[in-house]
């Protein structure tokens, strides 16, 4: 079997496509979500079957940008919206 032009096209454009989700991939740069007393009434809600969406409301008792404030970086609260702070705060299972 011989390769011809538009195959070494198709390998060229499948390693261009690995490479980058190579690149894109590496450590993930969000905190987890502490492992302290804080924060262990979240962990024990995620692990009884709550989902993300249901503990998420509860972050802003504390977590509002006055009580705890953000780091200048952070994502602001989408207008009208809850924050979604599990969607990229993990909690370590």
């Amino acid at each position: 079997m011989k390769f011809q032009k538009r195959d070494w096209f198709f390998v060229a454009i499948i390693v261009v496509v690995l490479g980058i989700f190579i690149l894109i991939s590496g450590k993930e740069k969000t905190k987890l979500v502490p492992q302290n007393a804080d924060h262990q009434k979240f962990h024990d809600m995620i692990k009884a079957g709550k989902t993300k969406k249901e503990v998420d409301p509860l972050c802003e008792a504390c977590h509002d940008g006055v009580k705890i404030a953000f780091p200048k970086d952070h994502p602001a609260k989408p207008g009208g919206q809850p924050m979604r702070c599990l969607f990229c705060h993990k909690i370590k299972r």
